[in-house]
């Protein structure tokens, strides 16, 4: 389905077996008085929204704050002892949270993220950058204990990243400053759960089950450390206090055991997930709620760095679902955000404006691997 212009009208569902029958577009816009529904849990996508104050945030980014550097694209990994030569690095805010945010912001959204950086350079830089796209930094806490959070990413052509982090002030923030931050927000997005180590899951279930009752819909999204044992057992009792959940596949593959991005989806819904979108890369994404499994096929880019492409999906998704659009519109624009930040280096260099990524979105193909009944 292309782009479609236009004002209709939207019915909500309230079973699954009515899903495919009840939706109408939306006009593309953001409503300004729509009605409150109670929300069905087992429907998976529903795009009714509770109208927030001009004064709060649309959305909220909770969750890692990181000051990276990107070393320019090599080759190949170099020999112990060997010197190579690079372009210039780019030392850039990021993290789930600032990515988000961001990106968000740059597209008109009002948006206020919230983590915790050091009383340091890098946590002041990381301010200021997310200050200057517009975005609400009341959220941010400085640490006077640990530095800020760290991560040198290395790309290699034709490769995977590599990555080395350092969690700094990252392993202070806790579920309570998720909470302070989330008051008037419409969305609360979590990024970085299981790289929070103050964050204890019980704790975020009350502050995601309070957002919930104030009218928010919350979104969920994970990073895996490396060796990270037990990780379904961590994440599966969360999945039935979100709206929607965003790994990738990698980490879909160690939450649920499965390596095929379907039977990740298909695990995460039996463990009542509303709905998965799970970004495989290069080779795209699956969507899946209880009536539909759509597979994405990844929109034609030149690549260059593939950071910050998850955290660009998962804005697209966001503002999707601030618009009212249908799943598929959404999936397409989040899908053409994505690949768009990857025509450079960083995890937002490249993001495209508005304007580009309506024009894009109607190039990315969609592939139902199941229908709605």
């Amino acid at each position: 389905m292309a782009a479609v212009a236009g004002p209709v009208t939207m019915s909500a569902p309230t079973s699954a077996s009515t899903t495919a029958a009840a939706w109408r577009i939306l006009e593309y816009g953001i409503a300004s008085d729509l009605e409150i529904r109670p929300r069905d849990p087992h429907v998976g996508w529903q795009t009714f929204r509770v109208p927030s104050s001009t004064d709060d945030p649309q959305v909220v980014c909770a969750g890692i704050l990181v000051s990276d550097l990107f070393v320019p694209p090599l080759p190949e990994v170099p020999r112990p002892g060997q010197l190579v030569s690079v372009g210039p690095p780019l030392y850039q805010s990021g993290g789930c949270a600032a990515n988000t945010g961001i990106d968000l912001a740059n597209l008109g959204i009002r948006v206020r993220v919230s983590g915790r950086v050091g009383s340091d350079a890098l946590g002041q830089q990381i301010i200021d950058e997310l200050a200057s796209a517009g975005v609400d930094t009341t959220g941010i806490v400085r640490s006077t204990t640990s530095t800020t959070s760290q991560t040198v990413v290395l790309s290699v052509t034709g490769d995977d990243r590599r990555f080395m982090h350092c969690v700094g002030a990252n392993a202070e923030y806790t579920a309570a400053e998720i909470d302070a931050a989330a008051e008037g927000a419409e969305i609360l997005v979590i990024g970085g759960f299981l790289v929070l180590p103050n964050v204890d899951p019980a704790d975020l279930i009350e502050v995601m089950d309070r957002a919930r009752a104030s009218g928010a819909r919350v979104l969920l999204d994970v990073a895996v450390p490396l060796g990270e044992s037990n990780v379904g057992d961590r994440v599966k009792p969360l999945l039935t206090h979100i709206d929607g959940f965003l790994p990738n596949e990698d980490e879909a593959a160690v939450i649920t055991g499965e390596s095929d991005p379907i039977a990740q989806a298909t695990t995460l819904l039996s463990w009542g997930c509303p709905w998965v979108a799970i970004t495989c890369g290069t080779d795209g994404a699956i969507y899946a709620d209880p009536t539909q499994i759509i597979q994405l096929r990844p929109l034609a880019i030149d690549y260059v760095d593939g950071s910050g492409a998850g955290d660009a999906f998962t804005a697209g998704i966001v503002i999707g679902m601030l618009r009212e659009w249908p799943i598929e519109d959404t999936l397409r624009y989040a899908a053409a955000l994505g690949a768009s930040v990857c025509r450079g280096l960083g995890c937002h260099s490249t993001l495209f404006t508005e304007e580009e990524a309506r024009e894009h979105m109607a190039q990315v193909e969609l592939h139902w691997i199941q229908r709605p009944h």
